[in-house]
Formats: C-alpha cells, sequence, structure tokens
C-alpha cells in the first residue's frame, strides 16, 4: 500500500509563507496555504526590496549570518523563480550608495563599514566629486563624503508574490485566500492538526506552519505552550514617478533611504512606529519624510509624492524559524526588516526541517 503524501498547512500568504509552500510541494508534499486577505498583501506589498546587508548589518551576529546568506541565494532564486512562473522579476544587483553631510556622519559610515569588513561585507570610500557623475540628482553641495556597497540589490517583491503563487499553484498548493487560520489544534495522534479557518474547519494536516507575520502570534494555537510575541511596527513610504535611472542604486542618508522601481517609481523611506496596527497615515510623519528625500535629492523638494502608504513590519524578541513545542508546528516570523531578503534561506531551512521530521515519524 503505498503511504498518503503529508499534508502541510501554511498561516500566512506574504513572500514568506509563498516560499515555503514552494519550496515544500517541490519535496512532493502537499500544502495548503490561508491567507485572511489576499496573498502578499501586508507588509510584503508594502515593502521596498532592499536586499542590502550594507544597510542593515552593523555588527556580528546569528542574523547578520543569515542574511549575508540569503543575499547570495537571490539570483538563483529568481532565475530559478522566474523560469517557474513565466513571469519577470525586477532583480536589480546595482548596489548602494551612502551618502554623508558632516564630518560625525562621515564618521559614522567609517566606523560601521569597519565592523562590516570583518564580516565579509564590502564596500569602497567614493570621492565625494566623483558622485555627481554617477549620480546626477543626488546632493552633492556639502557632501562630505559616500561609499559605495557593490552587493547591495532591490527586487520588488510584488513581482516575486506575483510569481510565486502562479509557481505554487502549478505544483498543486492550494491557495486560500480571504481565509485566515483563526484557531489551530495540536493533536497528539497523527495527522494532528487541526484548523478553524475563516470559512470552515479543516483537519488532517501533518504540519503548521505560521507565517503570518506581524500578526502570527495573535492565531491561537492549543495543545503547546504560547507562541512566541509578535507585534507591528508601521512605516511610511513615499512614491515619485520619476524618469529612470534618477536613482539608479539604493541611495542611504542617515535613517532614510531611496531606490527606484524598473517602471520608474522612486520609493522613499521609511518611519519607524511602534502603533498597533493602525492604518492612519500621519500628515507630519509624511512631512518629515518628504523633507528627508528633498535633502538628498533637492529637485524633489518642491514634488507632492503620487503615493503615500504604510506597511507593518513584523518584530518579536528574536528571529523565529523551525520547529517550536512539536515536530507538528514550526514558525517562521520575527523578520522585521529583513522578511522579503530572508525569504529564500527561510523557505530553504523550514523545508528542510519539515521533511526531515516527516521521514523520521
Amino acid at each position: 500500500m503505498t503511504p498518503e503524501v503529508p499534508a502541510i498547512a501554511i498561516a500566512g500568504g506574504g513572500i514568506i509563507g509563498l516560499s515555503i509552500a514552494w519550496r515544500l510541494a517541490q519535496r512532493g508534499l502537499r500544502v495548503s496555504v490561508f491567507d485572511k486577505a489576499g496573498f502578499g498583501g501586508e507588509a510584503s506589498w508594502a515593502g521596498a526590496g532592499m536586499l542590502s546587508p550594507g544597510g542593515e548589518i552593523d555588527s556580528d551576529s546569528e542574523l547578520a549570518r543569515l542574511t549575508i546568506e540569503s543575499r547570495a541565494l537571490y539570483p538563483s532564486f529568481v532565475r530559478e523563480l522566474e523560469e517557474a512562473s513565466g513571469f519577470a522579476i525586477d532583480l536589480q544587483e546595482a548596489g548602494a550608495l551612502d551618502v554623508a553631510y558632516s564630518a560625525k556622519e562621515w564618521g559614522t559610515l567609517e566606523a560601521r563599514a569597519a565592523r562590516q569588513a570583518a564580516l565579509g561585507i564590502q564596500s569602497k570610500t567614493m570621492e565625494p566629486g566623483k558622485v555627481p557623475v554617477f549620480w546626477p540628482r543626488v546632493n552633492s553641495n556639502g557632501l562630505y563624503g559616500a561609499r559605495f556597497y557593490p552587493n547591495d540589490a532591490v527586487v520588488n517583491p510584488r513581482d516575486v508574490v506575483q510569481a510565486l503563487c502562479v509557481a505554487c499553484s502549478k505544483l498543486g498548493v492550494q491557495l486560500w485566500s480571504s481565509c485566515g487560520v483563526e484557531e489551530a489544534k495540536i493533536k497528539p495522534e497523527r495527522r494532528r492538526i487541526v484548523l478553524k479557518t475563516g470559512r470552515s474547519t479543516a483537519e488532517g494536516y501533518d504540519a503548521l506552519v505560521i507565517a503570518a507575520g506581524a500578526w502570527s502570534s495573535s492565531i491561537p494555537v492549543t495543545g503547546v505552550a504560547p507562541l512566541p510575541a509578535a507585534e507591528p511596527v508601521r512605516g511610511h513610504l513615499l512614491g515619485y514617478r520619476q524618469p529612470s535611472h534618477t536613482c539608479p542604486t539604493i541611495v542611504r542618508h542617515g535613517h532614510s533611504y531611496f531606490l527606484q522601481r524598473a517602471n520608474g517609481l522612486l520609493i522613499a523611506g521609511a518611519s519607524m512606529e511602534r502603533v498597533g496596527f493602525d492604518r492612519t497615515i500621519v500628515p507630519a510623519t509624511v512631512a518629515t519624510l518628504v523633507a528627508s528625500t528633498g535633502v538628498v535629492f533637492p529637485h524633489l523638494q518642491e514634488t507632492e509624492p503620487t503615493e503615500v502608504w504604510i506597511g507593518f513590519r513584523p518584530a518579536s524578541d528574536d528571529l523565529r524559524v523551525g520547529r517550536w513545542q512539536s515536530d507538528s508546528l514550526y514558525l517562521a516570523y520575527g523578520h522585521f526588516r529583513n522578511g522579503i531578503l530572508l525569504a529564500p534561506l527561510t523557505a530553504q531551512q523550514l523545508a528542510g526541517e519539515i521533511s526531515a521530521n516527516l521521514e523520521t515519524r
């Protein structure tokens, strides 16, 4: 008698959940993904899509090593996903420029670059006079110094999510939109996952992955210890429709960043606000971002953004990727600012761990 193929449920249909689903389906497992709204409609839709250890990593840590490893996976991840889906993905491996307009800012950049070099994150000093040659729209008046990070990159996460939905569907993954997991029960017997969703009760799953971003710990799960807390950190972002190559690479100044999609949208971000799931767009916060944009791109000082939106970064006390209290329950949240960057590695690790545990049952 042929054994039944194990069934995996995933709560959360953002870039993390869909990437895990794709990798599990490639291993021949039956996968269902449940999302409370539309796939990739929250942090994955709102995120700028920076793949930039140079902008995120300040010192040695487990997270630093993971981001560097996942960044190295991205080109092959995108190529494979494009082939599997037939969709083009906007991936720009053009690097990033950090600018400083004072001696203090420059000292901060240099000290950080020295720490990063010890981790293998490459950067090089650029003479201020050369910046206008390659970045003619960047403010060069009073420019004290600049560093270039050749290995930083940008991907459009909306493209990735669209391609993942198609690639998953081709492998038979069941995608349940407007059907979030409202409750989960972990039972001691085989096929022990019972889910209450927005539509019905579903059971018979061998494993459950919680990958619902900032909403992850709000899903009641019985039969195991409480899930580690997750919370939203709201971020405002601005979009300006601009001619191509207005911002040819990522550009960073202090806590502000700028990048441009292939479709011409120049994105400026982002704020960091712990206000719960408040979706209010705050005019004062927008004004602060507009002012920061004008410092680096003077031609935008008198220009109104064509788009303004918010997203909720999924914060936690630690990155949660792996088994939790049971070989039937796995977590994939707490990525905070690095969910898009860490998607390939998270999917690879979890798919491997789940498959190995199923084989030993």
